[in-house]
């Protein structure tokens, strides 16, 4: 999967959280300060030749909509983050959260338990 810019990532939020939409929809779901709906517009033209949103003719006006679901994405771009900056292990993901103290133990604990209870 092709990864997404800042502006790309941005977008494709706000097409998650409202699901679809026409371009000022769009707009106005994006945290402010808003961009331009022109900016927006040619962004969006991007995201659907990337394949990442498709369209929909409704009167004279297109109805976006995302291709690619938040967690297909997130999946891919953390899939993406192992492999190009720790060998491709999710191990050392963990292990350098941990030294860097951005999980603490009882976070640990929290995860062993899910990972626990979903392999039952």
């Amino acid at each position: 999967m092709k990864s997404l810019t800042k502006a790309e990532e941005q977008i494709m939020k706000a097409l998650w959280k409202i699901e679809s939409g026409l371009l000022m929809e769009v707009v106005e779901s994006m945290p402010k300060p808003q961009p331009h709906k022109n900016t927006v517009a040619t962004i969006l033209k991007t995201l659907i030749d990337k394949g990442f949103v498709k369209t929909e003719n409704v009167g004279r006006f297109f109805r976006y909509m995302p291709v690619i679901t938040r967690e297909q994405y997130s999946k891919s771009t953390l899939v993406n983050v192992a492999k190009g900056y720790f060998e491709g292990s999710f191990t050392n993901i963990i292990s350098f959260l941990v030294d860097e103290n951005k999980l603490s133990v009882k976070q640990l604990e929290l995860l062993l338990k899910q990972i626990k209870k979903t392999k039952k």
